[in-house]
């Protein structure tokens, strides 16, 4: 269905600039000539049915996606700015034997157990030309069910589960947000997240291929290129996560013409604090929409439109998709009440990769999915997210359990028990902060438990700050108080 889809874009508009970054731009027509020759160049390299990718928002990184479901195979993008020791049991996991990536991340695809194709090793552009002397090849028969993307996400104890999602969760998805979002072809997308991320997967990949719009690709988040791209280019759709909102709006370059081509800017990933919203509307007079999703609805459960759109929400369902709130016992809640969030639709996602009983207890015989966070709908039928049910925190757009944080402070030979919460961080939504208690007798300082946590996860999960206590609150069970010790800051 996607590769379909992206065919009829290519077929409708082969001259309209598809994705352009600082290295190269490629037409629909040139992007379709690149990822048949990755397609068969895919084929010939591995027999798996699952290819890992690794590379950041650019223009080859949907040749490659597409190369990869051309040759009937399922992509797993990777997440690069993990540690290794993170990433290896994710390969692992996904069972793959070859990853596709450039040699910027070479020392880090090196230590992976799987081979890697390096695509500056490939004579691209000599295949690209020869390309154009026959025909495309044929689109794969694809069951609308079968696997198209595996995204790995962390459980609820923070190990690493892949989300399976199919053809048809991941283009229903598109078509019910272009439809929502009112998108048209003559867009131009400007591409700052990371394709490993659903988000940037869907909205700034996927969307824009299916509609035939235009994507400008910014591989590395920085908020001079961003201002100047949006500035040179003309950019009318922006799709960020808050804490590059509130970036942008610490450089001084920027000012209200700079934005003045902007149609739509909409905040996910995690909550868009108010004063952001209120500052980049003054400052220049953009209206951030938010929106809410997660890896397993492909991702977008709502949005607020350009025309529909309430302050403090997420706005409206996309088309198609139901959402219900209930009570913990399983109740469904009359409008303005607090309790879980279920969906249900087309976007849902086949399940969590070769862990049935993890996929049976989100997804019910209905097909409602617990998405584990806690909101309201109103009676004009706005969704507000107003919690969380799972201990679970959003740094820059990504989830982390901070069970994964405790666990690496107590693998620390001096630490006895560590606790993890999350704080308000102006940057990056939510940042963790740490109470530790030391073995009997050690004597341990904060920047070496920081060090030490560096070299077993991603640098955006080591704590802003670490606490050495003698003990920590618990309950009558035993149980540590997280919320007292978020009284304690």
């Amino acid at each position: 269905m996607l590769i379909d889809a992206f065919r009829k874009t290519v077929d409708r508009s082969p001259r309209t600039l598809a994705v352009s970054d600082s290295v190269s731009s490629l037409t629909y027509g040139r992007l379709a000539r690149l990822a048949s020759v990755l397609r068969d160049v895919i084929a010939r390299e591995t027999s798996c049915q699952r290819v890992g990718i690794m590379l950041p928002a650019s223009s080859v990184f949907p040749a490659v996606l597409f190369g990869t479901l051309w040759s009937s195979k399922v992509a797993v993008p990777l997440n690069f700015l993990l540690h290794v020791d993170e990433l290896k049991p994710i390969v692992e996991d996904a069972e793959l034997d070859l990853i596709v990536t450039v040699r910027h991340f070479a020392d880090l695809a090196a230590r992976l157990p799987a081979r890697t194709l390096f695509l500056e090793a490939l004579p691209l552009k000599r295949r690209v030309l020869f390309s154009a002397l026959r025909r495309l090849p044929p689109t794969p028969q694809v069951d609308p069910n079968d696997t198209a993307v595996i995204l790995y996400t962390s459980g609820t104890t923070g190990s690493p589960k892949g989300v399976e999602l199919s053809h048809h969760n991941l283009h229903s998805n598109c078509v019910d947000t272009i439809e929502l979002l009112q998108i048209k072809p003559n867009n131009r997308f400007l591409n700052l997240l990371p394709p490993f991320h659903v988000f940037g997967l869907t909205a700034n990949v996927l969307v824009p291929a299916v509609l035939g719009a235009s994507v400008y690709a910014i591989p590395r988040f920085s908020p001079v290129a961003t201002i100047k791209t949006v500035r040179e280019k003309q950019i009318t759709i922006v799709l960020a996560i808050p804490s590059m909102y509130a970036a942008i709006l610490k450089s001084k370059s920027a000012t209200r013409d700079t934005f003045a081509s902007v149609y739509l800017a909409v905040s996910g990933g995690e909550p868009l604090p108010h004063s952001v919203r209120q500052r980049f509307q003054d400052r220049f007079g953009v209206a951030i929409r938010e929106g809410y999703g997660l890896t397993e609805t492909s991702p977008v459960i709502a949005a607020g439109s350009p025309d529909r759109y309430k302050v403090g929400t997420v706005g409206m369902p996309v088309p198609n998709t139901e959402i219900r709130i209930v009570s913990e016992d399983g109740t469904v809640l009359p409008a303005t009440q607090d309790g879980e969030i279920l969906v249900r639709g087309p976007g849902v996602m086949k399940g969590y990769y070769r862990r049935p009983e993890e996929t049976r207890r989100v997804i019910d015989a209905d097909g409602w999915f617990s998405t584990g966070d806690i909101g309201n709908i109103d009676e004009e039928g706005y969704l507000s997210i107003t919690g969380r049910a799972k201990e679970m925190l959003i740094i820059g757009g990504e989830n982390v359990f901070p069970r994964e944080i405790e666990a690496a402070l107590e693998s620390h030979k001096d630490v006895l028990q560590a606790a993890v919460i999350g704080v308000p961080d102006e940057l990056r939504g939510e940042a963790p902060v740490a109470f530790v208690i030391p073995r009997p007798g050690a004597d341990i300082a904060e920047q070496s438990l920081r060090n030490h946590v560096k070299k077993l996860l991603a640098g955006y999960k080591t704590p802003k700050s670490i606490e050495i206590c003698t003990e920590l609150p618990t309950g009558p069970t035993g149980k540590i108080l997280k919320r007292v010790l978020r009284e304690r800051l």
